[in-house]
């Protein structure tokens, strides 16, 4: 049978299944982790935020003429991309081109 979740139990069964959390942390009661607790333990550490493309990224900053701006913001809406993304497929293109043009 599935227990109840806590705020729709009475007192008496909240106290009951809470009761465990009374009585002090004994460490001989612990055990080691398990590899799959261990990993577990690890993702909860982790730092949240940008996940790591390549070797990460390099905030800069740029500047351009606000009219370009606004064309290269309506662009990365059209193409579903954030303006970041977009300015970094327009450097990778460039980068690819001038490498073909010099091994050519």
């Amino acid at each position: 049978m599935r227990k109840k979740p806590y705020w729709e139990m009475t007192t008496e069964e909240l106290e009951d299944a809470t009761r465990q959390f009374d009585k002090p942390l004994v460490i001989r009661r612990s055990r080691p982790l398990t590899p799959a607790e261990k990993e577990q333990w690890r993702a909860a550490k982790r730092k949240r935020g940008r996940p790591t493309i390549g070797r990460g990224f390099q905030r800069i900053s740029v500047s351009m003429e606000r009219g370009l701006l606004k064309q290269v913001t309506a662009l990365a809406k059209k193409r579903r991309v954030s303006r970041s993304r977009l300015f970094a497929q327009a450097f990778e293109k460039e980068v690819a081109n001038e490498s073909s043009q010099i091994s050519a």
